[in-house]
């Protein structure tokens, strides 16, 4: 297994997700969130948290981020309070980069030769039946792009790879398991 993931929309304390993804509690959710993590990330591993890591105040995700394993780089979502999509943003940022080890609103990676853009938002769609964000959103210039935000259990769309939690089973994705859909779909 590799030792590079990718994932997003964890939405640890988060209620009305916790209860849409099935579970009673934010409490049940988020422990299972932890445990699927864990079963795939070992502690030396690196994580790209493509954002909503939680709801609220970064305090109320530590508990469960906390017993996370791997280094952790989080590319900022909507929910995230250090987000340029806040006013108050810069007043946050100190803080959340205290507990992951880059934080960024987006950022380029290399996956088999290719050039892959990282960010929350797709280049197009949401779970709304409105697209929000956009001025948020990269320009689709023909590269691919691992985000999150849509919740969909759909894992690509054209040369967008959704990585969140609800299109893997609540657990981060392998850096082989994206570039054998990029291989599948380049071709």
């Amino acid at each position: 297994m590799s030792g590079v993931w990718f994932t997003a929309d964890t939405h640890f304390d988060h209620k009305l997700v916790s209860e849409l993804r099935g579970f009673g509690t934010p409490e049940e959710h988020d422990q299972e969130v932890v445990r699927r993590w864990n079963k795939r990330v070992r502690p030396g591993d690196q994580v790209w948290h493509l954002g909503d890591v939680g709801i609220g105040a970064l305090a109320r995700s530590l508990p469960w981020m906390e017993q996370l394993n791997g280094t952790i780089h989080l590319i900022t979502g909507n929910h995230d309070a250090c987000s340029p999509v806040h006013r108050q943003s810069h007043k946050h940022l100190r803080e959340w980069m205290g507990q992951f080890e880059t934080v960024q609103a987006y950022a380029r990676r290399r996956i088999v030769g290719r050039s892959v853009l990282l960010s929350h938002y797709p280049y197009e769609g949401d779970h709304t039946a409105t697209e929000r964000y956009s001025q948020y959103r990269l320009r689709d210039e023909g590269l691919w792009l691992l985000h999150g935000h849509t919740h969909s259990p759909e894992r690509i769309n054209g040369r967008q790879i959704q990585v969140g939690v609800d299109a893997w089973g609540l657990a981060p994705v392998s850096i082989d398991e994206i570039a054998e859909l990029m291989l599948e779909h380049d071709g």
